[in-house]
């Protein structure tokens, strides 16, 4: 987070405050900070990248399940009830029965797919839990300044009609990416009853990408990365400047961000 942290309370409440919107949730979590700080760092090597990464996004999805997915009131029997009949949990779950689609999108968002589906499958019906693989990639021009999305496969397990579509692409760097996933489906597997973006860092480019062009979309993110703007913009409460806010170079990557996650995730630097 750039800006002055203690003149904004930044260690109380479970989100931190700004001024883009309410559909835009920034975790105050100086745990998830450390582990984000360590990962975009020099010295960071394999297997603690993918680790760290899982973290992240077991945190994220926890968040994100507990406030945005429908809840049931439910009786459980435990262990106990052999020796007491009243040992019988009562009191608000997650909706089992509440269809999920993660989308992994290949190749920084794989692992945290992976991530949110392994968890999802443990508070509710797995049978209830999909998740599809788009083959989506950056388009630069011969500057390397990002021109658009380039959409090349996927493997989709069905309609989304009434599901909440759950995107955890961990750089939201333009927000081109997730507008084009979400046109697709639109397109082709019908409307979802929510869509929720968790980037892991967020530049408020992103943001207001998705704020014009998406705005019923849902954001959590662990980070927001806002080092390309002036020191006076850096002082005020995020979105208070938006417009002059910038978290972006001029080949889109973000700043101070944590490089290109692609080819540090799986080694790939051709």
């Amino acid at each position: 987070m750039q800006t002055n942290e203690r003149a904004y309370g930044f260690r109380g409440g479970w989100e931190l405050p700004h001024r883009y919107g309410d559909s835009v949730h920034v975790l105050n979590s100086p745990f998830l900070r450390s582990v984000l700080a360590r990962l975009g760092g020099n010295e960071i090597r394999h297997p603690e990248i993918n680790e760290s990464l899982r973290v992240v996004y077991r945190d994220l999805l926890i968040q994100v399940a507990s406030r945005e997915l429908p809840t049931v009131r439910a009786e459980v029997p435990t262990r106990m009830i052999a020796s007491e009949p009243r040992a019988v949990y009562r009191g608000e779950v997650l909706d089992p029965a509440h269809e999920i689609v993660v989308v992994s999108i290949i190749r920084a968002g794989i692992i945290p797919a992976q991530t949110c589906f392994d968890m999802l499958n443990l508070a509710i019906d797995p049978r209830n839990v999909r998740m599809d693989h788009l083959m989506l990639a950056r388009i630069s021009d011969e500057h390397g300044r990002v021109t658009g999305v380039s959409f090349s496969g996927s493997k989709v397990g069905g309609p989304i009609e009434g599901r909440t579509l759950l995107i955890p692409d961990p750089m939201g760097a333009t927000g081109a990416t997730i507008l084009r996933a979400v046109a697709w489906y639109r397109e082709h597997y019908g409307e979802p009853r929510k869509i929720v973006a968790l980037p892991m860092i967020a530049t408020p480019e992103f943001l207001r990408n998705l704020r014009d062009n998406l705005p019923e979309c849902v954001v959590y993110t662990a980070r927001l990365d806002r080092g390309l703007s002036a020191p006076e913009v850096l002082e005020t409460l995020p979105g208070t400047r938006w417009d002059e806010e910038r978290g972006l170079d001029a080949h889109s990557y973000i700043i101070p961000g944590a490089g290109g996650l692609g080819e540090v995730l799986n080694n790939s630097w051709c």
